[in-house]
């Protein structure tokens, strides 16, 4: 896996110096991450993988909890539209999103429970970032809070993959694959 693709980072003239602006930042973060998780749900459903479409859909009620909880952080707050190429990060999407050539149809259980450490790892690097870098102290003590969020997502993924039984790295047979005409 190429390393480059998978980290955040945030150059010094891009720092976030505003609350509305991180807050901006972080909804659009997660909920981007559950709309992935809700592509991804459908595609494993589609492609006979229920198991997997499951965790995802699990995965997006998570995103979506966390989503509802940085709204309410800004409540009463008028929240600028942000362009997606004006976003702070560097990675090609929000950070919590992961990249679609990093899922394969025929995932298996840790496959799908990787690509989703790698997300909240990411996203956990871009609140630190930002914790670090504001000049805003209201944004570096919530961007800490998201941060320590994001760790407890880490952890708990970790957790889950450490449980895992052995079959549980076993991709299914693909009784029907996809054929190319050349």
């Amino acid at each position: 896996m190429n390393e480059s693709r998978n980290a955040v980072s945030i150059e010094p003239s891009v720092l976030i110096e505003t609350l509305e602006e991180f807050l901006v930042h972080a909804i659009t973060l997660e909920r981007e991450s559950v709309e992935r998780y809700e592509e991804l749900a459908d595609s494993m459903e589609i492609h006979n993988n229920p198991e997997i479409s499951e965790l995802f859909r699990k995965l997006a009620h998570f995103g979506e909890l966390h989503a509802a909880e940085i709204e309410e952080h800004a409540a009463g707050m008028t929240l600028q539209h942000i362009p997606p190429w004006e976003f702070k990060w560097t990675t090609p999407e929000a950070p919590e999103s992961g990249l679609v050539d990093e899922v394969d149809y025929l995932m298996d259980e840790r496959s799908a429970l990787a690509f989703a450490l790698r997300n909240e790892d990411r996203g956990r690097e871009f609140y630190a970032q930002v914790a670090a870098g504001s000049p805003n102290s209201d944004v570096r003590r919530l961007a800490r809070e998201f941060a320590n969020e994001e760790q407890e997502h880490v952890q708990l993924l970790q957790n889950w993959i450490g449980k895992l039984s052995e079959k549980a790295g076993s991709r299914p047979v693909d009784l029907d694959p996809p054929n190319v005409t050349e």
